[in-house]
């Protein structure tokens, strides 16, 4: 048996599966294809690229992904660990400087003396499991060689759905006669507020918060973007890919299709702010959120997108405040894998046919950053469990089942175990599944109100905290 464990892919998963293994005193070897090999969304070096939104979600534990952030906290993640340290302004929510952020935890890893960091594409997961334990968290964008082994693996044809990333725009070259800073709610005039106490309080929040910029939008301004963007020429797909687009990632234009008013009640929903050259309520408003911690930067939340980089040019900048805007990256889509994991995984991310192979990360049907984390977290402890078993044992058989006392399932009331209870419960209509309340077993009492019921459903979930600070302690 090998003294190792291998982890294929350095993504967010991958490095907190290499990180919670070392630091328990086991060699791991990392491979990632970068920078020998790029995926058609990459193109940093570094390991942990983030791609899509720079954004964590939000930092509260009544919010589904806060409380999952806070419960990989009391578990010394790493990578949360280093998204709090190059956090940039965002509100409430956990935002990062893309670049720091992976430079941060690419130091971390490399300098690590338990990991060893290869620059090589795998392929072959099945000779790897035969004589030791492997991890398979090569992300969304998993190479053609390695799904088509993952493929025969699982004996899964079905591994693809599609998402897309938003554009990132200058804020030099935003119209801040029209913009205005301000976070929903915070900049709405209050009742009893006169128009200059507004306006001054406006000035001096523009200063103090920059993590949003807003663009208001009238009725007009508003019908002639939505035509526009709705008859938009968008990227054709290769012949053998099919249209498997995620709700939570849905490229605006097709959001836009499903009905003129669609992006009002979503991403341009107007609630909570009053445009300032007007004191009313827009009719629409466009949110760009700060991307990187000098605030250059500000990507068009919401604003995935399919269209042609010439068409969102052309379509984004009829958005008042961004005619002249500079667009540093424009939106992308790209091919996303995953596995049926409903029917595959157990509540450990540990293949149930082959002892020996983990999956971790958005390959497992998981969605976002913090939830892939939570999942190299779960298959990084386990896989420690089982070298431990097998070294004990003398065990190489990747078959022979595994004792329950070896294995570390989390309580599907901490989030972080019902994510993992979500992906290995068997599923006819299994689709990615980012954190959230409804994944939780109900409480006992019926609590009409939302916020109340996501409190309690919090607080419940942290009172597993002892339990959960315990599967660290006790390894």
């Amino acid at each position: 048996m090998k003294n190792y464990i291998t982890v294929i892919g350095g993504g967010l998963a991958g490095c907190e599966v290499a990180y919670q293994i070392a630091k328990r005193g086991i060699r791991v070897k990392l491979y990632e294809m970068k920078p020998v090999k790029f995926s058609p969304a990459h193109s940093n070096k570094d390991l942990a690229e983030i791609v899509c939104s720079n954004s964590f979600k939000s930092n509260s534990h009544t919010n589904a992904c806060g409380l999952l952030k806070e419960e990989l906290r009391l578990l010394d993640s790493l990578l949360i660990k280093i998204a709090d340290e190059v956090k940039v302004p965002a509100g409430q929510a956990l935002a990062v400087d893309r670049d720091d952020f992976a430079k941060r935890v690419t130091e971390e890893i490399v300098k690590n003396e338990l990991i060893e960091v290869i620059h090589e594409e795998i392929i072959s997961i099945s000779e790897i499991a035969k004589e030791g334990i492997v991890i398979v968290a090569t992300g969304p964008l998993t190479s053609e060689s390695l799904a088509h082994e993952i493929s025969n693996i699982t004996g899964e044809d079905k591994l693809h759905f599609y998402d897309a990333a938003a554009p990132i725009v200058t804020k030099e070259s935003i119209n801040f006669n029209i913009a205005f800073y301000g976070d929903r709610y915070s900049q709405e005039k209050k009742k009893d507020e006169s128009i200059t106490e507004w306006k001054k309080r406006l000035e001096k929040q523009s200063i103090e918060e920059n993590s949003y910029i807003n663009l208001p939008m009238n009725k007009e301004e508003y019908e002639v973007f939505w035509k526009e963007l709705v008859e938009a020429e968008v990227v054709e797909l290769h012949q053998f890919e099919k249209r498997e687009i995620f709700e939570g990632c849905m490229p605006i234009e097709v959001m836009a299709k499903r009905g003129i008013d669609t992006l009002r009640y979503g991403p341009l929903k107007p609630v909570g702010f009053d445009d300032p050259r007007t004191g009313k309520r827009p009719y629409a408003v466009v949110q760009l959120r700060q991307d990187d911690k000098q605030a250059e930067l500000y990507n068009l939340v919401g604003f995935q997108t399919n269209l042609k980089f010439g068409e969102q040019k052309r379509v984004f900048g009829m958005i008042p405040g961004l005619q002249n805007a500079e667009f540093i990256k424009l939106g992308v889509m790209h091919r996303n894998t995953y596995i049926n994991s409903t029917k595959l995984l157990d509540e450990t991310y540990n293949l149930k046919k082959n002892n020996n192979i983990f999956f971790a990360g958005q390959i497992t049907g998981v969605e976002g950053y913090v939830e892939s984390i939570s999942s190299g977290m779960v298959a990084g402890l386990n896989a420690v469990k089982r070298f431990q078993h097998n070294s004990n044992n003398m065990l190489i058989n990747s078959k022979k089942n595994v004792d329950e006392a070896d294995k570390i399932v989390f309580s599907e009331f901490t989030m972080i175990g019902a994510l993992a209870k979500y992906i290995s419960t068997e599923n006819s209509k299994f689709q990615p599944m980012n954190a959230n309340f409804g994944i939780l077993p109900p409480l006992e009492e019926k609590i009409r109100d939302k916020k109340l019921r996501y409190a309690k459903l919090a607080d419940r979930a942290l009172e597993n905290k002892t339990e959960i600070k315990d599967e660290e302690d006790n390894m």
